[in-house]
């Protein structure tokens, strides 16, 4: 069986495919260098929890580069349904947590902004919204 890299045909897929790379960019981010990330999302860990950082490294990377990498390499809609789902549900979270947490901030109304354009994208293309 021989692997060819499934590069986007059209447009709604090139798009797709943008917010997959920008999942994977982040999950590199907190693959490689956690703290950074921590720091760029306003997130401290205690000193006395720097298990913390495994969090980062594993769990949160994990799952970016995890569904990023499926979307890029096997370019799938239902795999790009999956990724769009999940940052659909990540702004969702991000809304219930503004709401009832009192976390209605500038920094998270630019991020449920970001998070719902990478929701958009693979969405789109999955339910043939993009040609």
């Amino acid at each position: 069986m021989d692997f060819a890299f499934p590069w986007p045909m059209s447009q709604g897929e090139w798009l797709a495919w943008s917010s997959a790379v920008v999942t994977v960019l982040l999950g590199l981010l907190f693959f490689l260098a956690p703290s950074l990330a921590f720091r760029i999302l306003r997130l401290q860990v205690k000193p006395e929890k720097v298990a913390a950082i495994a969090e980062g490294r594993g769990r949160m990377s994990g799952f970016y580069l995890g569904v990023g990498l499926c979307c890029i390499l096997l370019a799938q809609p239902l795999i790009y349904m999956t990724l769009g789902f999940s940052w659909l549900f990540t702004a969702f979270g991000r809304l219930l947590s503004m709401m009832s947490d009192g976390a209605n901030t500038p920094f998270n109304w630019v991020s449920i902004v970001v998070e719902l354009a990478l929701a958009a994208l693979p969405l789109a293309f999955a339910f043939g919204f993009l040609p």
